[in-house]
């Protein structure tokens, strides 16, 4: 016996599917690219077939379908897609699919069902359309094409190891100054910053380590989803590799005769399916979590050491300029390194870099002379 509680479910996923097949054939009646209008002519039918499968299972439980009413969410972002072009919401009908894409992976009335498996296709789909230009080439190509870019894996690392010696430096240089202004003597001031080169560099290694290996076995489990869907059904999976081909401008023919051949060859048709579906580059996952790890490490020990290194020669308050010198250096030439990444000028970038680290530099140290003039008295 169907329970209520089941019934308000179905309900839900029954409006859902409505709404979602409303906003499809906004999206489509917006496009301008037929091809691309094509595809989400198609998402939308598929949703109507979603809608139909929870109508079914509301009239096995003796209950009546409900006439179709809109939500005035969907109403609205369906009138924007009019006014101002289906780009306009796409990021937003993006967004709803990633947090719809696992609505029926628990529940029992979908398994032994494509619906699961179709309303995640359905979001990697968007995020494809949505991160993909409909105009021809993509955006990040004409830019590579003209030189006017970088590419963003090497934006990402120069950005990588500029924040990482910033950490490290700016971090150390404000402990150091704390305990400076507390006035222990400079062999306590150099343990402490050495502990707070090796603290602060195993902490960021740890980080480094865990977020690169997290990506790597999230990225391994979508593929293995991937796998497993690509030999449960081959012909969805060429029906949605040709969706994604039409939405970058083939035509439904070109798209599916080109979809029908990569599917053919298992580890091509996986290969493909994790670059075009998931955005994964599955000869890389990601990077090596131990070598970002290694390197986060030493990028932040080697930006932590400069203002410790006059401590080791100096003593009193020459220490004490030396390191705010040789850091104000090395802050400059941080400063300058972004630069490479937001184009602006180098004097601004260094000069505003010094004064951000000195005033951290000065409130630990103020910190410190309080706190040590609380404890001597």
């Amino acid at each position: 016996m169907t329970t209520p509680p089941q019934i308000r479910r179905y309900l839900e996923n029954w409006q859902d599917e409505i709404e979602s097949a409303y906003l499809y054939r906004a999206l489509a009646k917006a496009e301008p690219q037929p091809s691309l209008a094509e595809v989400y002519r198609r998402l939308a039918q598929t949703e109507e077939d979603h809608a139909r499968v929870w109508e079914d299972r509301l009239i096995e439980a003796g209950q009546r379908v409900p006439r179709r009413e809109i939500g005035w969410r969907t109403r609205l972002l369906a009138l924007f897609a009019k006014q101002f072009g289906a780009q306009f919401v796409l990021p937003t009908v993006n967004a709803m699919e990633q947090v719809d894409s696992h609505t029926y992976d628990q529940q029992p009335e979908a398994r032994n069902t494509p619906l699961a498996r179709e309303e995640r296709s359905h979001a990697r789909l968007l995020q494809t359309i949505t991160s993909s230009s409909t105009t021809g080439l993509e955006g990040s190509v004409v830019a590579q094409m003209e030189g006017r870019h970088r590419s963003s894996t090497g934006g990402n690392t120069l950005r990588a190891a500029v924040l990482g010696a910033n950490d490290g430096l700016l971090s150390n240089l404000s402990l150091i100054m704390g305990v400076a202004g507390a006035n222990i003597s400079e062999r306590s001031i150099l343990l402490t910053g050495f502990a707070g080169l090796l603290a602060g560099a195993c902490s960021m290694a740890l980080g480094e380590w865990l977020s690169v290996q997290s990506a790597r076995e999230l990225y391994e489990r979508q593929i293995r989803i991937e796998r497993q869907e690509l030999e449960d059904a081959p012909e969805a999976e060429a029906e949605e590799l040709a969706l994604i081909y039409e939405s970058k401008g083939l035509s439904a023919e070109q798209a599916r005769t080109l979809a029908d051949r990569i599917i053919r060859n298992p580890k091509t048709a996986l290969d493909t399916l994790a670059r075009e579906e998931l955005g994964i580059d599955p000869e890389e996952l990601g990077g090596s979590a131990w070598m970002a790890a290694i390197t986060s490490f030493c990028l932040f020990a080697i930006g932590a050491i400069i203002p410790v290194i006059p401590f080791l020669f100096l003593r009193g308050w020459n220490a004490v300029v030396g390191s705010l010198c040789f850091s104000a250096i090395a802050l400059f030439i941080i400063g300058a390194g972004i630069t490479l990444l937001t184009g602006r000028s180098v004097l601004y970038s260094g000069t505003r870099q010094i004064l951000f680290g000195f005033g951290a530099a000065a409130i630990t140290y103020g910190v410190g002379r309080l706190i040590g003039v609380s404890i001597a008295g």
